[in-house]
């Protein structure tokens, strides 16, 4: 409650009858064209200055209603390129018996790292990288010797996960972002629940968890076990990337019509999100937030840390990950130089040769197959064919418009072509085509060719990714 006279600040929530957001207090700006524009920016801008325990989205409102905590940040984040450190902690001591079961977190007590990324913030704030941290990263933790990274937090809390992660960056952070699972729950049931996809079945007894292969409309606990499961062939390696899908789905939901004109939605994702976060420090989150009103879903970009062992047996006999060393300080230079990740590259022709030996193997490749012939009966066979070599194919082959395909052509999207050439490699003579589609597409021709299995330049146990893969917020969306 606040004291009568006390000038407003913050975000108002439903302030007039459309469920309107305004900002009050602060600086003064120039307003936007339009009241829905106005919502959509101040609702992204929260979303993506705070970030996500495996996707969980803010709207700032008054900083005394945010929780704090000490993680040693001693410069306030500048104006312009700033790096934010979010950290999704699993706490467990405050759940009931009843929730840790329904839940299915076991009865550990203390506080562990689930999630870690570096968020960073272009200068100009119209552009936002996301990189998440392997919680299973093997690295020197100041004053503790080597060990994972998420224990760090274990050891000595949030200045001792900060520090961590700046000595293995090389970043300074800016701000401290921290979130927790019950936090998350509430944030997606909020908007409704989330919309996902998974190239492949998930069936994890410890989550309870049982999806197949395709898109699922997911409640917060789901969302949860979704976000949290290791049942896939590369463990954490996977579930970052479907963390990165459910950010991206919160987000897209966060700023659609059904959030934005639905006042009693909005206040309740607003209220949700408030007690989700704790930050550090709690200066001027209005002012970030309305510097971030021009982000667009296209400007927000997500990368993995390259690796060059993700089967790395600890002398402790854990399983870890080890990242590639020049690689990972390549990407993070960028990053301090405020510079984009994505390269741009040449367009190469129209039939890109396949003699380069492939690097990606095959059980990391998901695909779907097109039949372009008028033979019934073959996008099923060699459906059959690619998941006997080793690839993922979910859902049943279609059909092209045009049926005249005398060549099988492996259609690839941008930063896709080390896939497609894996693919390539597995089917004799299939020509190799960019094109702007999302994903990979095998598309049958007469030629009907043998499919066999590929054997890459390196095992994935010691596979170097030299050059970070990004792909952007819109990308993420699953396409109903």
């Amino acid at each position: 409650m606040r004291d009568p006279g006390e000038q407003d600040a913050g975000v108002h929530v439903g302030g007039d009858a459309y469920g309107g957001v305004r900002l009050v207090g602060g600086r003064t700006r120039r307003p936007l064209k339009s009241a829905k524009r106005r919502r959509r920016h101040l609702i992204l801008s929260g979303v993506l200055s705070v970030g996500v325990l495996a996707g969980t989205g803010v709207v700032w409102a008054t900083p005394k209603r945010i929780g704090t905590v000490d993680a040693g940040v001693t410069e306030a984040a500048p104006r312009g390129a700033m790096n934010i450190l979010l950290v999704g902690v699993d706490k467990r001591d405050d759940l009931t018996r009843k929730q840790q079961n329904e839940l299915k977190l076991g009865r550990e007590a203390g506080q562990r790292t689930d999630t870690m990324m570096v968020i960073h913030l272009s200068e100009d704030h119209t552009k936002v990288t996301v990189v998440s941290l392997p919680r299973d990263t093997w690295l020197t933790i100041p004053g503790k010797g080597d060990h994972k990274i998420n224990s760090a937090y274990q050891f000595g809390g949030p200045k001792l996960a900060r520090q961590t992660v700046e000595q293995a960056t090389g970043l300074q952070i800016n701000r401290y972002i921290e979130v927790n699972v019950l936090g998350f729950i509430n944030v997606v049931d909020s908007l409704g629940g989330v919309t996902v996809c998974t190239p492949v079945a998930i069936n994890d007894p410890k989550s309870g968890l049982n999806l197949t292969a395709g898109t699922h409309e997911l409640k917060g606990a789901q969302a949860l076990g979704y976000a949290r499961t290791r049942a896939t062939a590369r463990s954490d390696l996977d579930r970052i990337g479907r963390q990165q899908q459910v950010i991206s789905a919160l987000l897209n939901r966060a700023l659609s019509a059904d959030t934005l004109a639905n006042p009693a939605r909005l206040t309740s994702f607003v209220n949700s999100t408030l007690s989700t976060i704790k930050v550090d420090p709690d200066d001027d989150l209005i002012g970030l937030a309305t510097q971030l009103r021009d982000v667009s879903l296209d400007n927000v970009k997500f990368a993995d840390v390259p690796l060059s062992n993700v089967d790395f047996k600890a002398p402790t006999g854990e399983s870890a990950v080890l990242w590639d060393k020049q690689a990972a300080r390549d990407m993070f230079a960028k990053i301090k130089a405020d510079q984009d990740l994505a390269k741009p590259s040449p367009k190469p022709s129209s039939s890109t040769s396949a003699s380069a030996k492939p690097t990606i193997p095959p059980e990391r490749i998901s695909l779907k197959v097109s039949n372009g012939t008028l033979i019934t009966g073959l996008g099923a066979r060699t459906k059959t064919a690619l998941v006997a070599a080793g690839f993922h194919v979910p859902g049943t082959p279609g059909n092209t418009k045009k049926k005249d395909y005398k060549k099988t052509v492996v259609r690839y999207g941008p930063g896709r072509e080390d896939s497609a050439r894996t693919v390539a490699a597995a089917i004799p003579g299939a020509e190799l085509r960019q094109s702007d589609a999302d994903g990979i597409e095998v598309i049958v021709g007469s030629d009907q060719p043998k499919i066999g299995k590929v054997k890459t330049a390196t095992t994935p146990s010691a596979q170097p990714t030299a050059t970070p893969t990004t792909k952007t917020a819109t990308q993420n969306i699953c396409k109903k």
